[in-house]
Order: structure tokens, then C-alpha cells, then sequence
């Protein structure tokens, strides 16, 4: 199969209520050509349904939908050209996989004989050229959700829609398959939007991410930017693990806390007044009260008061000045600290950010 030519998907405000409840609320995202774009959110914030709405099978209330600059706000799913997979596959299991990726192209009454090359193409790309004659029961898990992506792909749509297909694997082989699903999508060149809960999975594969939160973006960005520059403290918490000293910003955008004095952070422009500065665990170095520390880290007192061992490094949970902080130390194989320790903490305010107070 060769490169799709790549689609802008525009959304522009979009909203959708069932009832007293709104599902989605004036929602704009601008997804460009050729991008593997994430929709990430907790349960019920809505990412699944605005993918639906992608497909054609839930209608907006109000907003607009255009692929490739063509409004597709009314036109039927099947006169979309946009391909879904499903989260639980949809394969249809009295058929083979072959005629489970030929189905799509035998309801657009393609010629045979592209119908057997888009076939045999698709399941070439997945690589399970070899599996055509098995029904769905005799594939693992990863095999039946490789069926699913070359039943989509072999119609050639514009976009390729992804619901959570990777939830219903073991953990191991998500990891496998998502590599393998960024590594298709790059071959092809295809507009890809893939909605999920995990952010560890949004952010190892998307080019951008839109976060969701009671159907309204709280913030789109690259995984990088949601991670160091959270806009707010709902993407804080639900991008990793995060830390919050209470101080306040002046006119100057310096922020002043007990513990740091007053330093020179990121600022939010408009934000003056009470407000909390935001440091990710890892963020924070950790070293014993004798040993030499960077002159350019604010180094304070703390204490250790538990720790747990994670693998790849090492969490502490300690105590300065009244103030509980988590930090992440990679794992050396060395003793680390125990509890009760006294210790020195370093923390860089330029790997900070400041947020409104609670």
C-alpha cells in the first residue's frame, strides 16, 4: 500500500448534550496533515463520544466538522471515508481474516481483483500475510487487533479513528503494539486520532495531545509541553505526579514562598496573587547533608520519612518546613537513603512552573 495524502481534520466548536447533561462543550481542535493526534481524559470526559462524532455516528448539536476543508457535518458514516477501529475489534467470527479485511472493500463492490491486492497488501503491512485462511479465535490478542487495523486500512480512508485498541491487551504487549501502531501509521502517512485513558500511552506516541476533563479542552499541546508547562491543575494532576509549594506572584512575576523566597519562575502572564509553584518529582534533586551539591539549585533541609522501591528509580517521600514533597531519584543500585535521614534538597526554579492557588 502506498502513502495516503494527508487531511487536516478541523473541529470547530463543537457541543453535544444528552439532556441536562453536556457531553461535549464548545469544543475547537485543529488536527494537522499526516499528525498521530492523542485525545486523552478520564472516563466520561467525552474523548470517545468527539471521536463518534468523527465517524458520523453521533451529531453535533452545534459546531462544525471538515476533513480536507470539506464540511462532513452531515454526511452519513459510511459516505465519510474515514476508517474506525474498534476497541473490542468488531471481527466477525464465522469469517476468515482475510474476509474480515476484505468485508469493507466488498461493501464498496470494489472489482475482485482489488479486492484481493488491498487484501493481501494490508495483511502484508500488519504482517500476518501468512494468517489469511485462520478465523479470528485462532489469533492471540495482538493478532486480532493487527486484523482490525488492516480491515480499516485496506479501505485507504482519509482519517483512521483508534478507540482505545490497545486496552484490551496485556500490559507487555501494549507496549509492543503501540510501537507498532505508530510505526504503521508513520509508513502510511495517514491523519490519526487515537482517544485513550493512559497517559503513559498518549504521550510516548502522539505528535499532540488534547486533554479532556467533563467535555470541555483543558489544554493541546505536544507531550512535552502538557508535561512541563501544565496551563492548569487539572493537566498538573492527571499529567504524572506533581508537587505544590504555596506562595504568591507579584507585579514583577516573581514568586515568593516561605520556603524559596522570592525567585524568578515561569509566570503565567495574567496571574498575580496567590498562587502555588508546580515541580514534578524529578525535578528535585536529593543528596546527604555532607555531600557536594550544584551552586546553582536551591538547596533546604528535609527528611526523609518513607521511601519505595519502583524499579528504574527509587520515590521518596520527605518533609521540609511543614511541607510534604515526593521526589524520584534514578536507581543505581546503591543503598539510598532510609527513613528518618536527614537530607538536602535542590530544587532549579527554571524547572518549575506556577499555577493559581486552589
Amino acid at each position: 500500500m502506498t502513502q495516503q495524502r494527508k487531511v487536516r481534520v478541523e473541529i470547530e466548536n463543537v457541543s453535544l448534550a444528552y439532556g441536562a447533561t453536556q457531553v461535549l462543550r464548545d469544543v475547537s481542535i485543529n488536527i494537522e496533515p499526516g499528525e498521530f493526534f492523542a485525545l486523552l481524559g478520564p472516563s466520561g470526559s467525552g474523548k470517545s463520544t468527539l471521536l463518534r462524532m468523527l465517524a458520523g455516528f453521533n451529531q453535533p448539536q452545534s459546531g462544525s466538522i471538515r476533513v480536507d476543508g470539506a464540511d462532513i457535518t452531515e454526511v452519513s458514516p459510511w459516505q465519510r471515508d474515514i476508517g474506525m477501529v474498534f476497541q473490542n475489534y468488531a471481527l466477525w467470527p464465522h469469517m476468515t481474516v482475510a474476509e474480515n479485511v476484505a468485508f469493507g472493500l466488498e461493501e464498496r463492490k470494489l472489482p475482485r481483483a482489488e479486492i484481493t491486492r488491498r487484501t493481501a497488501a494490508a495483511l502484508e503491512l500488519v504482517g500476518l500475510a501468512t494468517y489469511g485462511t485462520r478465523r479470528p479465535n485462532q489469533l492471540s490478542g495482538g493478532q486480532q487487533q493487527r486484523v482490525a487495523v488492516a480491515r480499516t486500512i485496506a479501505i485507504e480512508p482519509k482519517v483512521l479513528l483508534l478507540d482505545e485498541p490497545l486496552s484490551n491487551l496485556d500490559a507487555k504487549l501494549r507496549v509492543h503494539m503501540r510501537t507498532e501502531l505508530l510505526a504503521l501509521q508513520r509508513k502510511l502517512g495517514i491523519t490519526t486520532i487515537f482517544v485513550t485513558h493512559d497517559q503513559e500511552e498518549a504521550l510516548s506516541i502522539a505528535d499532540r495531545v488534547a486533554v479532556l476533563d467533563a467535555g470541555v479542552i483543558q489544554q493541546v499541546g505536544t507531550p512535552t509541553e502538557l508535561y512541563d508547562r501544565p496551563v492548569n491543575r487539572f493537566i498538573a494532576n492527571f499529567i504524572g505526579s506533581i508537587n505544590l509549594l504555596p506562595g504568591s506572584v507579584d507585579t514583577a512575576k516573581q514568586f515568593t514562598s516561605p520556603l524559596l523566597g522570592t525567585r524568578a519562575v515561569p509566570v503565567n502572564a495574567t496571574l498575580i496573587g496567590d498562587a502555588d509553584l508546580v515541580l514534578r518529582p524529578h525535578a528535585i534533586q536529593l543528596a546527604a547533608p555532607d555531600a557536594a551539591r550544584p551552586e546553582s539549585l536551591i538547596w533546604i533541609d528535609a527528611a526523609v520519612k518513607e521511601r519505595e522501591f519502583l524499579g528504574e528509580f527509587m520515590r521518596y517521600r520527605v518533609e521540609t518546613a511543614g511541607h510534604a514533597l515526593t521526589v524520584d531519584v534514578p536507581h543505581f543500585g546503591s543503598a539510598g537513603h532510609a527513613p528518618g535521614a536527614a537530607v538536602k534538597l535542590g530544587i532549579d526554579p527554571a524547572k518549575a512552573t506556577v499555577l493559581p492557588a486552589a
